[in-house]
C-alpha cells in the first residue's frame, strides 16, 4: 500500500496516540517558538475553515500546500515551493504551507526543516482531532494524499489542484494567469 493511500489511516492513528496523551485539546492559534528561529503557527479545524474562506477584501491569490517532514514526496518539492513564493509574493501571491506533522514537532523538526529550505512563506501546523473534517473542508474531491496543493482566486475560487508532488511548471502556468507573468 502507497503512503498516499494509508495517509488518513495513519492521521486517525496519529490522532488516538495524541488524544490518548492528552495532546489535541482545541487549539485557536498558539505560536511556537523554537530553536530555529522560524515561527509557527498552530491551528485547528475552525484555523483552518478561518483561512479558506478569507476576508472578501483580501484580492489576493491563495496558495496553500500541505506536507510534512515525514513525507518523502513534501521534502523533495519543498524547494520548488520556497522558489514559488520568492518569485511570486512580490506580486501578491499570498501562500500559506500547512503541516500536518505531530503537534510535538512543531519546535523541533518542523522547524528545522524550514529553516534548512530557508522557508520564508507563513508555517501552520495543522492540529485536528478528526482529519477527515480537514480534508472534506478544503476539497471533497481529496483524499488526504501528501502532498496536497491548492491555489484559490481573488475571488476565493478554487482554480487549481494538485495531489502528489507538483509538477513546478504546471503550478507556475496556473499562478501566472492569477498574478501576471513575469517572474
Amino acid at each position: 500500500m502507497k503512503m498516499q493511500s494509508r495517509l488518513p489511516i495513519i492521521l486517525a492513528g496519529l490522532v488516538v496516540v495524541c488524544s490518548a496523551l492528552g495532546l489535541t485539546r482545541p487549539v485557536q492559534s498558539t505560536r511556537a517558538k523554537n530553536t530555529a528561529g522560524v515561527e509557527i503557527r498552530q491551528i485547528d479545524l475552525d484555523g483552518l475553515k478561518k483561512l479558506l474562506h478569507r476576508d472578501p477584501k483580501d484580492k489576493r491569490p491563495l496558495l496553500i500546500n500541505f506536507w510534512a517532514t515525514w513525507c518523502d514526496p513534501c521534502r523533495e518539492e519543498f524547494p520548488d515551493l520556497v522558489k514559488v513564493d520568492s518569485d511570486y509574493r512580490s506580486k501578491g501571491l499570498n501562500f500559506v504551507a500547512i503541516s500536518l506533522d505531530d503537534v510535538t514537532d512543531i519546535r523541533t523538526v518542523v522547524p528545522q526543516f524550514l529553516k534548512e529550505m530557508k522557508a520564508t512563506m507563513p508555517v501552520v501546523l495543522l492540529n485536528v482531532i478528526d482529519p477527515e473534517l480537514a480534508i472534506k473542508a478544503v476539497d471533497p474531491n481529496w483524499d488526504g494524499q501528501l502532498p496536497a496543493t491548492f491555489l484559490y482566486d481573488k475571488d476565493n475560487k478554487l482554480v487549481f489542484r494538485h495531489f502528489g508532488r507538483i509538477k513546478a511548471d504546471e503550478l507556475r502556468a496556473a499562478l501566472d494567469k492569477e498574478v501576471g507573468s513575469k517572474h
